[in-house]
């Protein structure tokens, strides 16, 4: 490996943490309705606001242990796990798609991914924003990949469209509508045969994980989808058309 693509490789992990440690602003105060701009950062316990040094994304946790540097409470693991990941994932998103526009935007799709699974399998509950910002991600990527606009646009209802009628007959039983609308946005940023791609992978991936959860942690049989949809969604986003491609040579289509 070249220097040069060592330091962007470092370059890009550290700017994965710093935007990962404003994900776990969003992740923790979107649910309560706060400010995640203008309300200054504090200890959840003891209310001490947080300086500087004590925000040096994942390095400030490592060098506290993992605690309050005021009142010595014990701190959640989510911050230095959310950092950390959002980093990596980013470097990983770089290498697999070579430098290009479609890097920026699955950087910041993860991003949005990342908090939506988080809320979603704290609360059952995916915030209108985060869809929100996935959608305009999918206009944008629209624009930057027009020669396949159609396949695009087709996207956008391709699942979703699927998942309103069975929750208009389900009355809202058997699917929710954050995650309709996530599959609506992201089908619009991707395609629609990665978006099917994407919702079977993540039905695939809920079934087995949550079973297992059900089986040795004692979870109840209602489960988030959030959280599962969006790994199928980054899985499909990086790998998709080479997962599909291999799927169907074997098949010999």
């Amino acid at each position: 490996m070249s220097p040069i693509l060592i330091l962007m490789t470092i370059f890009i992990f550290l700017f994965g943490i710093v935007i990962g440690s404003f994900l776990n602003v969003c992740i923790y105060r979107i649910p309560k309705g706060e400010d995640i701009v203008k309300t200054s950062s504090h200890c959840m316990s003891c209310g001490y606001q947080l300086r500087w040094y004590d925000l040096i994304p994942l390095f400030s946790y490592i060098f506290l242990r993992g605690k309050c540097r005021k009142c010595g409470v014990k701190l959640s693991m989510q911050y230095p796990i959310v950092e950390a990941l959002n980093g990596i994932l980013y470097v990983l998103i770089f290498y697999v798609t070579d430098f290009t526009v479609d890097s920026f935007i699955f950087c910041l799709m993860t991003s949005a991914l990342l908090v939506l699974a988080v809320i979603d399998f704290r609360t059952y509950e995916i915030p209108w924003g985060i869809n929100l910002l996935l959608f305009v991600l999918g206009v944008v990527r629209c624009m930057s990949d027009k020669e396949n606009l159609m396949d695009h646009l087709i996207g956008f209802v391709a699942v979703s469209g699927v998942l309103l009628l069975i929750y208009i007959f389900s009355k809202g039983a058997a699917i929710g509508g954050g995650d309709i609308k996530l599959m609506a946005a992201t089908g619009l940023l991707l395609n629609w045969k990665l978006i099917i791609f994407a919702f079977i992978l993540g039905c695939v991936i809920g079934s087995v994980i949550h079973l297992i959860r059900m089986k040795f942690f004692h979870a109840g049989r209602m489960l988030a989808m959030g959280p599962y949809l969006s790994a199928g969604i980054f899985i499909a986003a990086l790998w998709g058309d080479t997962l599909i491609d291999g799927y169907l040579n074997l098949l010999g289509i």
